[in-house]
């Protein structure tokens, strides 16, 4: 994301268990409810399977397993975002939407190194707002893997 000092950056939180992440408006395509997914043989583990969207094939990806935690558990709570990079779709499924952020860009800080070099890739910065830390997700660090991953 680049951006000046004047920028505002518009973002959707949503929550993991009890840690809140968000990604760019600009990203998100549709909210909706969970929906079981197909299994793909040979898919990494963390890609649920897939769904059918109006007639498109969608990969579904348990953002709490491809954050490094525990599985979700999905149920009629959970929700799954669909987001599209490029020319590609995916449903992360999330345990619900929290919040319609908008941020100066300043306010966004970049990741500690205390982490993971993949953790990082993943972590595009860290926003500290109304008392909670909000992290914000690197989408192409998240297809980039995927596609070098089913290869």
């Amino acid at each position: 994301m680049r951006v000046s000092d004047n920028d505002m950056c518009e973002l959707i939180a949503f929550t993991i268990g009890d840690q809140e992440f968000c990604v760019e408006v600009m990203a998100v395509r549709e909210i909706r409810g969970w929906t079981p997914a197909t299994p793909l043989p040979h898919s990494p583990g963390y890609v649920r399977g897939v769904i059918n969207l109006r007639g498109v094939v969608l990969p579904v990806m348990d953002m709490s397993l491809r954050l490094g935690m525990e599985p979700t558990d999905p149920s009629e709570r959970h929700v799954i975002i669909v987001i599209q990079i490029g020319k590609q779709f995916v449903g992360l499924l999330v345990d619900s939407v929290s919040d319609i952020l908008t941020v100066p860009a300043t306010d966004i800080q970049p990741p500690p190194d205390v982490s993971k070099e993949m953790d990082r890739d993943f972590v595009q910065g860290i926003i500290p707002i109304e008392g909670r830390m909000v992290c914000l997700i690197q989408l192409n660090a998240l297809f980039g893997s995927i596609e070098s991953e089913a290869a």
